[in-house]
């Protein structure tokens, strides 16, 4: 102890010496500035890439659960609150408001800045090219964020007045009048539209590798080829590009022309959310480019031949797949999986499923048999849900009562409506009973070809009916109706599609294909309102008994909504702290 004092007194003399001053002088900090913006490229375009994480489809959500699809054993889930009446202004698990003006701000302070960044200090033209892509990618991404913030709060004032959103293209600082009214309806289309516009005049096609200079844009036809490869080659394949751009756009046309946003039934929206769908489609030549895998692109042999230079035909826009996770496949996967079986598909998608035959379940002609309702189904059935009896890992789901962990509401993880969900999960991950599991590659889906040929059919069947075409394709909603059931394994020839030929009819079937092909995608939701669906079908489910001969449908769960909720609330405290910021009608 004696001889600790007296090292500690020769340090604390050592300090003095040095000066009581320096010693308690603060040093210089280290922590970066926004002005690194400006010197470091990496830094600045973390700008943009705030953006990108911010995207809404880098996971699934499962809104389902809010809609007539599923229900959720987690008696804490959002969307199980929502749709059991506790939707509000102040609680709304859809709210997209932060997420979508954190990215919008990100990208309005970042677009002005993009010019004045050094991307390449010791290439000219490098740096050129990256001025333009980051100038379309950030355009684009705005156009992005609007579009699913318009799609979330549009709806009508309570004088009638269809809203949009508030519009602020430049960066908000203290001194910003935040104090702004929404835009209309129609005003924040154009503004997504021009972002949209202005994108496409800096992105490429696709982010592929050139390999001769006749294959350089005029704008850089000066360039090398291998500084070109850098900066818009297949290195920066994943980011926006001008074809997801044209897919988008379609997007946003789809929802102006839909009937919550089209009270008049304007055939020139339909006529050009038609259009842009095609435009985009010919670039896979059409129904001829149809992947024939499209509807099982969640596989494992499909996930796992995907690589930077190789996609799954399918794939408009998707996210990087080097994670190896299982979370998915934990949340998902029946309780005798060991997993937690967390979203429950209901008898209302079942039903929904027509015969092998095409008819629907409830037509004469569809040999539906209710004592074995599983069996001669669209193949699709078996491949999004697992039904009683149903394999899985090599292993029988049984559902019906007797069927221990797996059976309807037999503990806290097991299935409320007989039914637990296959699509979109690995099951080649195992989860062993004593904790270990496997994991694989995933990536997220931003947009599949399945939702543009689908965004096609419903337009161009109110555009000209189920036959009629238009100037851009060479074919009508009912073939390309055929093409996917064809590809589901619909018995051919298709007879139940061959007997419509209305365009109510077709509107229907085209609903309930949309349905079917993008169930669990985050879809349903904001297609029953855009719709004008009703929106308080109870949840239903099976009840099984124990040889599986007695099936008995009931009602699960309700579904509480009002009228008005066929559009979203804006956040109540933005209203409150913005009197100019008109709430929709009823909330």
């Amino acid at each position: 102890m004696r001889l600790f004092k007296y090292y500690l007194l020769l340090v604390l003399a050592g300090l003095f010496a040095g000066g009581c001053s320096k010693l308690l002088e603060p040093e210089n900090d280290n922590h970066d500035t926004f002005n690194r913006v400006y010197v470091d490229p990496a830094f600045a375009e973390g700008l943009l890439m705030n953006a990108y994480n911010k995207l809404p489809t880098a996971g699934f959500s499962f809104n389902d659960v809010a809609t007539d699809d599923a229900v959720s054993n987690d008696k804490f889930n959002g969307y199980l609150r929502m749709a059991t009446g506790q939707w509000s202004a102040k609680y709304n698990p859809v709210s997209i408001w932060n997420n979508a003006n954190e990215a919008i701000l990100y990208l309005n302070t970042f677009i002005p800045r993009i010019d004045t960044v050094t991307w390449s200090w010791s290439n000219e033209d490098i740096n050129r090219m990256f001025k333009a892509r980051l100038t379309g990618e950030a355009y684009a991404l705005r156009g992005l964020f609007r579009y699913y913030l318009l799609q979330n709060i549009a709806g009508k004032s309570t004088s009638g007045k269809l809203l949009g959103i508030p519009l602020f293209d430049g960066f908000l600082n203290a001194n910003t009048n935040f104090n702004l009214p929404r835009a209309d309806f129609t005003g924040s289309v154009n503004a997504i539209n021009a972002d949209f516009d202005k994108a496409m005049q800096y992105l490429p096609m696709d982010f592929l590798n050139i390999t001769a200079a006749a294959q350089l844009p005029p704008v850089f036809s000066t360039v090398n080829i291998t500084d070109y490869n850098t900066v818009f080659g297949i290195v920066s394949n994943q980011r926006i590009t001008k074809r997801i751009v044209m897919g988008l756009k379609a997007r946003v046309a789809l929802l102006a022309a839909s009937p919550a946003f089209n009270a008049n039934n304007d055939q020139a929206l339909w006529v050009q959310a038609a259009d842009a769908a095609a435009g985009v489609l010919a670039g896979i030549n059409g129904i001829t480019g149809i992947d024939p895998f499209g509807h099982i692109f969640f596989q494992a042999a499909r996930v796992d031949a995907v690589k930077v230079t190789a996609d799954q035909k399918e794939m408009l826009w998707r996210g990087p797949s080097s994670g190896l996770t299982n979370t998915l496949e934990k949340r998902i996967f029946p309780p005798g999986l060991n997993g937690n079986g967390e979203v429950n598909p209901t008898q209302n998608l079942v039903d929904a499923f027509p015969m092998k035959n095409g008819y629907p379940v409830n037509d004469p002609a569809s040999t539906y048999n209710p004592a074995s309702p599983y069996a001669n189904r669209d193949p699709r059935l078996a491949l999004y849900i697992v039904y009683n009896g149903a394999p899985m890992q090599g292993k029988p789901i049984k559902t019906a009562l007797g069927g221990g962990t797996n059976a309807k509401d037999s503990i806290a993880t097991s299935t409320r409506t007989g039914y637990y969900l296959r699509k979109l999960v690995r099951e080649d991950i195992i989860f062993s009973a004593s904790g270990s599991a496997t994991t694989k590659k995933h990536y997220a889906v931003h947009m599949r070809y399945t939702e543009l040929f689908l965004d096609y059919a419903e337009a161009a069947n109110e555009a000209w009916g189920p036959t009629g075409v238009g100037t851009i394709a060479s074919y009508s909603a009912k073939d390309v109706i055929a093409a996917i059931r064809k590809r589901a394994g619909i018995t051919q020839p298709d007879a139940y599609l061959n007997s419509i030929t209305t365009r109510e009819a077709m509107r229907d079937l085209i609903r309930n294909e949309r349905r079917l092909e993008l169930c669990f995608e985050g879809f349903r939701f904001w297609d029953m309102r855009r719709w004008g669906l009703p929106l308080n079908m109870a949840a239903k489910g099976a009840n099984i008994d124990i040889n599986a001969t007695s099936f008995q449908y009931v009602d699960v769960e309700p579904r509480v909504y009002q009228p008005y909720m066929q559009y979203a609330p804006l956040p109540e405290q933005e209203i409150l702290k913005f009197p100019a910021l008109e709430q929709n009608s009823g909330w």
